[in-house]
């Protein structure tokens, strides 16, 4: 942090999250520094108390959430008017509890769609509210997803309208939004948002969770994917480019669930020596990562992904399309390769230079493991975090 930063006194921070996702990282950090007031989340303690933080400072909701991570995780599909219906209530019941809720604050930092009124209510009493969104903008990410699944002939679920309409009543609203990566920020000036509104803070890692614990087998080649197996994620160009790698042995493991609207797909194009794992647990996932050459993240659509800097952490290179934000991570050639998005002939070539030079392969895992280190983990993220949450109080003080 810097010398400015840390020479002012302590602020006042709340945070609300739909289950995790990166927020609890950030929430650490913020309670480390003496700088976290309460964070809000919808699940319930006996699933967040595993997240390290003191139970009097976290809020749960676990009205709709909780059911909502199960069918996506397992798999289980609703019609489509009713969830939307329950997307709708489970946004907007849960914001208006925590607006209900709000301590007094300095800073609200609200996940996108979930902060719309606590928002206001935070800044209507002197406070700040920082929009925080974990992809592309809502409206850029819809166009590219239609465009994608209409490629495959396949029928495209948009996103609700009213979904769309309430993140960009919040873009509008917050004092600032804050976004993982250069290509996410982007997709939000190309959109027409003021660029000094949005701020770019990549995300970090967890280091005492993902470090290597083996190492990739000689007599054989491992191409390894972790995501949600679907099209946003680009699985067929990944599925393309391993049908032309040519190696005596080589496997693709792809960890994660399997999305129905891939399915037929996967059902007439999948190519052999490829093993579909499903989800497994992240004390797990360090194993598979740790034991693979490289891993592929071929998507259309991302953020940051978590699951890069997690490769990385185990000594595993990456293969990553130009929207994953995976820059934000390695160096094009270093700690692994960039690809363009659609294009299975550049994954299979660089999957064909590992493949053949065993030296390059075990260089750029090393090179990946010490740019993981120098990143310095999740507190980076806080320090950062932090930084621009000081300025917009000192602003609009």
């Amino acid at each position: 942090m810097t010398a400015f930063c840390q020479s002012l006194p302590n602020i006042r921070v709340v945070q609300s999250v739909p289950g995790v996702f990166h927020h609890f990282d950030l929430a650490r950090e913020l309670y480390a520094q003496a700088n976290l007031t309460r964070i809000y989340s919808t699940f319930p303690w006996s699933r967040l108390k595993r997240e390290g933080l003191p139970r009097s400072i976290v809020g749960t909701f676990p009205l709709i959430g909780p059911a909502l991570m199960l069918c996506a995780r397992y798999g289980l599909s609703l019609p489509r008017p009713v969830l939307n219906q329950l997307d709708q209530a489970h946004a907007v019941t849960f914001d208006r509890w925590v607006a209900a809720h709000l301590p007094p604050c300095d800073a609200f930092v609200g996940l996108s769609s979930f902060g719309l009124l606590t928002g206001r209510t935070a800044q209507s009493r002197g406070g700040v509210y920082v929009c925080d969104r974990g992809s592309a903008h809502v409206r850029f990410q819809r166009n590219l997803l239609a465009e994608e699944f209409h490629r495959w002939g396949v029928p495209f679920e948009a996103c609700a309208s009213w979904s769309i309409a309430r993140e960009e009543l919040e873009y509008e609203q917050a004092d600032a939004i804050t976004v993982p990566s250069e290509f996410v920020r982007r997709s939000f000036v190309q959109m027409g948002v003021p660029a000094e509104r949005v701020h770019k803070i990549p995300y970090g890692v967890n280091l005492q969770k993902f470090h290597p614990v083996g190492a990739p087998p000689a007599e054989s080649f491992e191409v390894l994917f972790v995501g949600q197996v679907g099209f946003r994620k680009g699985v067929p160009y990944l599925l393309q480019a391993f049908e032309r790698l040519s190696h005596p042995r080589k496997r693709l493991r792809i960890v994660g669930v399997v999305k129905d609207e891939i399915r037929p797909y996967l059902a007439k194009h999948l190519p052999r020596n490829v093993e579909i794992v499903g989800a497994v647990p992240q004390a797990e996932l360090k194993a598979i990562m740790s034991t693979s050459h490289v891993m592929v993240l071929p998507s259309l659509e991302e953020g940051l992904a978590l699951v890069q800097g997690q490769a990385m952490a185990c000594g595993c290179p990456l293969i990553a399309s130009t929207n994953t934000g995976g820059t934000e991570l390695f160096t094009d050639g270093v700690e692994g390769f960039e690809a363009p998005i659609r294009s299975a002939d550049a994954i299979a070539e660089r999957l064909q230079q590992l493949a053949d030079d065993p030296h390059l392969q075990r260089q750029m895992s090393h090179a990946a493991l010490e740019r993981v280190k120098q990143l310095g983990g999740w507190s980076t993220y806080g320090e950062q975090y932090t930084c621009l949450l000081r300025e917009l109080i000192a602003k609009r003080s």
